[in-house]
């Protein structure tokens, strides 16, 4: 090779050399373009993932929360059910009204318990009422949130031992304001709870006019002798002894039963009654 070829070759060499240190080859780019692409969406996957991490434990911070107070409310809802089924009227009367918020406590808890009810006592009532004439006044003892005064036309006493509402009487149900032979239906639903219920019931015979009605929806397992309840005949023969007739008595529905009785005219009342023990609903603590 001549010295002309030599100077041509090492050109050509500085050239390549030139070339290959300000183009860096096409795999190298491609790298150095991924590289800041990938760090970023690593970067913004750690964003997400942080707040998806902080909404999900949040969501469950707040079901757990809930749960907690669903568990909490539920508790205090069977402690003072059990205080209503084990002590006087007048004791309850008076303990509710110390504090009535509780009272609000107990119905919140109520109504949660009956939404599992295929059916509810207070809405056959009502239905056999309105298949009456509405001139009928009504005396409901216990009535809770008085549905069955909204849900009528008849004039309606709405007794309870708080009342949130002023067309509620707050009393003790074995005292109650209203006059001797007043009204022409009784009605109890869900409400003989107190160890003193018989009091309730001969209240309601003192306000009843003679021939009235007196109408007591209860727990079925109340009146459930082999589990510890009342045998149903024994209470409808104490309710009779009172001065009362039994019209008819439902047992079809499986979770309470109902009483139709009716005031005797010029009746007479036998002062020495055996009320059997009805059995109190109380809730197995979790």
């Amino acid at each position: 090779m001549d010295a002309s070829s030599k100077g041509k070759n090492r050109r050509r060499g500085k050239k390549r050399r030139k070339a290959s240190n300000n183009q860096p080859p096409e795999a190298s780019v491609g790298a150095s373009e991924q590289t800041p692409s990938s760090s970023l969406s690593v970067s913004k996957r750690r964003k997400l993932g942080g707040a998806t991490s902080t909404s999900c434990g949040g969501n469950k911070s707040t079901s757990f929360l809930d749960k907690m107070r669903a568990r909490l409310s539920g508790g205090h809802f069977r402690m003072l059910n059990e205080k209503l089924y084990t002590c006087s009227g007048k004791d309850a009367f008076d303990y509710f009204k110390e504090d009535p918020e509780l009272f609000s406590v107990y119905h919140t808890g109520y109504r949660e318990q009956m939404s599992h009810w295929p059916e509810q006592p207070v809405n056959i009532i009502v239905k056999w009422l309105k298949s009456r004439n509405t001139s009928l006044t009504v005396a409901d003892f216990g009535c809770g949130d008085a549905k069955l005064a909204k849900s009528v036309k008849n004039k309606v006493f709405s007794i309870d031992l708080v009342s949130k509402d002023p067309s509620v009487i707050a009393c003790d149900m074995s005292q109650t304001p209203l006059e001797s032979s007043s009204v022409d239906v009784a009605v109890f639903c869900l409400s003989l709870m107190g160890t003193n219920y018989p009091s309730y019931i001969t209240e309601a015979n003192r306000v009843l006019k003679p021939g009235g009605w007196l109408l007591i929806a209860e727990v079925k397992s109340r009146f459930d002798p082999n589990n510890g309840g009342a045998d149903p005949e024994k209470f409808s023969e104490a309710v009779k002894n009172l001065g009362f007739s039994l019209v008819s008595k439902d047992m079809n529905n499986k979770m309470f039963i109902l009483f139709y009785f009716r005031n005797k005219e010029r009746s007479v009342i036998d002062r020495n009654i055996s009320w059997p023990e009805l059995k109190p609903c109380i809730y197995k603590r979790r």
